[in-house]
């Protein structure tokens, strides 16, 4: 596919995940702008932009993935370095949305840190939002500016369509993801259970209830993000006892972060399928996980957003 961009565009990146970064410049036929992020001697961080961006249209692609609140610092630094320089417009390109599961009021006295988030962006200077699966879709209303959010669903959809499993189901670990499940079961044609669960605090999940006919049946366990993998494991282990021939899971979002890697290695999950809008580390490359690029799909809302397109068909 050739894409359409004029001499106005500029792609840039900073340290989150650079290596997907490269997949979309290459994808696009551009190159990555030059910019550099160094520190000052106590830690604080310095940018600099190594080209003029004046009257540019730039896409800066970061996510505020591990460590966040260093890589969300990187990103307002340089959206500010960006409108400093009078870039015509700002569009951050936020594969992974940090901070999004503290979405509203759950107890007295807590933050709503993802509207903060959204606050630092926008008084930065930033003028469009491209992101995938918010773990809350109303986190678009946190904004005052174009927010699109591209899902995952398909992509994931596509790779098991493509394995060509029998007597699949899909499984929501909890109630609130039949909505993801049931996108992803009708994509399928194929049916939907779902765990009934609690949550007695923050990271600890315990199974309560299977719900639907998951007996004999492929699984494939789906959410938007796996961060200590404790509920996608229990889930996957309670499938497979009460009679599920294998369980598969997936998820657009791959935190793993404390224990999750030896919780997956010693679970009943056979293949754990993610996407890379969070760089994988060496180390938790283990033999079950497999990942699939987003970089095409990104690609492809760039160009649709800069040529002033319709990107409504990259949802469905």
């Amino acid at each position: 596919m050739s894409y359409q961009l004029d001499g106005d565009f500029k792609l840039f990146t900073l340290n989150s995940n650079p290596e997907l970064a490269k997949e979309v410049a290459e994808i696009l036929g551009c190159e990555i702008g030059k910019s550099s992020v160094t520190r000052f001697s106590d830690g604080e961080i310095q940018i600099n932009i190594e080209e003029s961006v004046r009257g540019s249209e730039v896409y800066l692609i970061q996510s505020t993935s591990q460590s966040g609140n260093e890589h969300i610092m990187e990103l307002l630094i340089m959206i500010d370095a960006l409108r400093r320089a009078s870039a015509k417009t700002i569009n951050i390109v936020i594969p992974y949305y940090g901070y999004a599961r503290q979405d509203r009021k759950a107890r007295s006295r807590e933050p709503i840190t993802a509207k903060l988030v959204a606050n630092l962006l926008e008084t930065a200077g930033a003028d469009r939002i491209i992101t995938m699966d918010l773990h809350a879709p109303q986190i678009q209303g946190f904004f005052d500016m174009p927010v699109d959010q591209l899902l995952g669903v398909p992509i994931l959809s596509d790779y098991f369509e493509a394995k060509n499993l029998e007597d699949l189901v899909i499984v929501a670990p909890d109630n609130g993801g039949l909505v993801r499940a049931r996108k992803m079961a009708g994509r399928l044609n194929v049916p939907l259970a779902f765990i009934d669960k609690r949550r007695p605090k923050p990271n600890v999940a315990e199974i309560m209830n299977i719900v639907g006919d998951i007996q004999g049946k492929n699984a494939i366990i789906i959410d938007d993000l796996i961060d200590t993998a404790g509920t996608i494991t229990l889930a996957a282990n309670a499938l497979k006892e009460k009679g599920a021939k294998a369980v598969f899971a997936c998820c657009t979002h791959p935190v793993l972060s404390g224990p999750a890697i030896s919780r997956i290695e010693d679970s009943a999950i056979e293949e754990l399928v993610i996407t890379n809008t969070i760089a994988l580390p060496e180390e938790k490359r283990i033999s079950k996980i497999t990942t699939l690029s987003i970089a095409p799909l990104l690609a492809d809302a760039i160009e649709r957003v800069y040529n002033d397109v319709s990107v409504s068909p990259l949802f469905e």
